[in-house]
């Protein structure tokens, strides 16, 4: 499982610098920051070879003529004359020249996407490694932001951890999941719809405005839940999807899928980033065993707004069936499902296999408990809960309605990476949001990848070898040697070769590329 972060980018008062732009500076930044470089001085290629971004799990591949420009991820995306030039035509140097990707010596992917800067986490096998890998990002944009801040003939750049502007644009925060390719992608419809309409209660951002514009006057669960218009879809930027349908294993086709995750929020809180991955983690192993409940809705994309609106827990929604259940209702169904899977197959208990669905288990009964006892109750767990208290007590002190606009910049302050200012880092700071893990374990997974996936061979290549890198991807690294006339594109489809525990003391044995390149030909892993 991983993740993929779009931040919100905003330059204060520099209205003439176009967001595209500014990106690229954002990546170049990082890339004066970190020792681990790639042969461009920090850029690198990104290898489209196998990616295939209009073909669809139900069976088809979009004609390209048919697409919407935003699906056509397989191109590599320039920037125009218009974009790098400043109202008078002058074209800005600033920090560096635009720097479109970046692979970090982590195994992640820094690039711009759609004029934002954008963080993709390493691969990781557990929901705990999810919320480190994808807590990282912050660290690396972090980093990125304070190099700008001292940069000369660039102007202040903030970068946010959310989902929308409040002025109809949303962006994304994705997941994605390694899936059979034999479960039948009719299943995973049919079952995780219902659970991805009312999973906002456990892990839903907040979000102050309604509709997709934010003009209308409220609170809501979840940043992202307005912007969705259909049930199942291709697309991810217009008419998006409950269900995406994108059909880009990144892995060996015949054999896995990514299931690609577009309908969740941006998470500063680590229950709520946890219980994000570990709950569907649980549910999509049930999906692939045949135990997951199914209760489906009568207007699943009605419904998923009218819960996000529903903060109070008070509605209950129209089934299929004719039934009227609440959205918690359905998270119980789910999670009761989840539990005897678990207790069938023997990974309920805490000291069975490496305890990870014991864990997600026990936070979600907590977290459903305390939302039917008393929402208040998990707002250090839960962050739209969290963030609805904070602006709770700024209307009471200040006497504000919900249309007051203060509370628009309250929201916006909340998703603010820097330490310093985003509210959310104080609340954590003065011990008000819990942590599942340390500053500093965070802040080593920018630097270092996950042992247990094939990012940690993408990872160490970058690190040890990074000057003859000239390309990478989820399944590739491309080596230039100066040994030899072409370049040398090293396969990696199969996510769990690669590991430290198959390839740590080969790395610590070859002093250069061309060793390593000959002993992985000669060993195979």
């Amino acid at each position: 499982m991983g993740a993929e972060t779009e931040y919100g980018i905003h330059a204060p008062g520099a209205t003439t610098f176009n967001a595209t732009w500014l990106s690229t500076q954002v990546v170049h930044a990082y890339s004066l920051e970190t020792g681990h470089r790639a042969a461009a001085g920090g850029e690198t290629r990104w290898d489209y070879t196998d990616e295939d971004p209009l073909a669809d799990a139900r069976g088809w591949v979009v004609p390209r003529g048919n697409a919407h420009p935003s699906q056509l991820t397989d191109v590599p995306p320039e920037l125009t004359a218009a974009q790098i030039a400043l109202e008078g035509g002058e074209v800005r140097e600033a920090s560096g020249p635009p720097m479109m990707n970046m692979v970090l010596g982590n195994g992640a992917r820094l690039y711009v996407d759609h004029a934002h800067p954008e963080y993709s986490s390493p691969e990781v096998t557990n929901p705990l490694d999810a919320v480190r890998w994808d807590a990282a990002g912050d660290v690396v944009a972090l980093a990125a932001v304070r190099r700008l801040a001292a940069t000369p003939g660039v102007p202040a750049v903030n970068l946010y951890k959310n989902n929308t502007d409040n002025k109809s644009v949303s962006y994304g925060s994705h997941e994605n999941y390694l899936v059979p390719r034999q479960v039948p992608f009719n299943d995973i419809i049919r079952h995780l719809t219902p659970f991805f309409v009312t999973r906002q209660l456990i892990c839903g951002a907040g979000r102050v405005g309604l509709g997709q514009d934010g003009s209308g006057h409220g609170f809501q669960i979840s940043q992202r839940a307005d912007f969705f218009e259909t049930e199942v879809g291709l697309e991810t930027t217009v008419r998006r999807p409950i269900i995406n349908t994108r059909d880009e294993p990144h892995a060996v086709a015949d054999k896995y899928r990514r299931l690609h995750v577009i309908i969740g929020d941006a998470n500063l809180s680590q229950v709520s980033n946890y219980l994000k991955f570990g709950t569907t983690a649980l549910v999509l192993d049930m999906i692939e065993h045949g135990t997951a409940p199914a209760p489906v809705f009568a207007d699943p994309v009605q419904s998923l707004h009218e819960v996000s609106h529903d903060w109070a827990l008070e509605q209950k929604y129209l089934l299929a069936d004719g039934r009227r259940v609440s959205a918690l209702d359905v998270q119980w169904m789910y999670f009761e499902a989840a539990r005897d899977h678990a207790a069938a197959n023997g990974s309920a208990h805490p000291d069975s296999g490496d305890g990870h669905t014991a864990a997600v288990l026990a936070r979600w009964e907590a977290v459903l408990t305390g939302l039917g006892a008393d929402v208040n109750s998990v707002a250090a767990q839960v962050e739209w809960v969290a963030k609805l208290g904070l602006l709770q007590q700024y209307r009471r002190r200040d006497a504000m309605a919900w249309d007051d606009a203060r509370l628009g910049l309250i929201d916006l302050q909340w998703a603010d990476i820097r330490p310093e200012k985003g509210l959310y880092h104080r609340l954590l700071e003065r011990g008000r949001m819990e942590r599942l893990l340390s500053d500093d374990a965070i802040a080593a997974a920018a630097l270092e990848p996950p042992r247990d996936t094939r990012a940690y061979f993408r990872g160490q290549c970058i690190q040890r070898y990074g000057a003859n890198v000239v390309g990478a991807s989820w399944d590739s690294v491309i080596f230039e040697l100066p040994t030899v006339r072409r370049l040398q594109r090293v396969p990696t489809k199969e996510p769990l070769r690669g590991t430290a525990a198959l390839t740590e003391e080969l790395f610590a044995t070859s002093p250069d590329a061309v060793t390593f390149l000959g002993r992985l030909l000669q060993t195979g892993k």
